[in-house]
């Protein structure tokens, strides 16, 4: 698997949330964000959703 950069703009106050979830969890903020972004459904493709998803 090749990795790849996520850079994005977030409030101090949701960043600093974030820290002190990953501290208190003993874990890192990619680890936190992994397992949230794990935790959401998995869309099908080719429904008739409006919303397109890019790879």
């Amino acid at each position: 698997m090749k990795n790849k950069q996520l850079k994005m703009r977030i409030s101090e106050r949701r960043l600093n949330k974030i820290r002190l979830y990953a501290a208190h969890a003993d874990k890192t903020l990619t680890q936190v964000l992994e397992e949230l972004i794990d935790s959401l459904p998995t869309i099908e493709r080719g429904n008739s959703s409006s919303t397109n998803i890019a790879d």
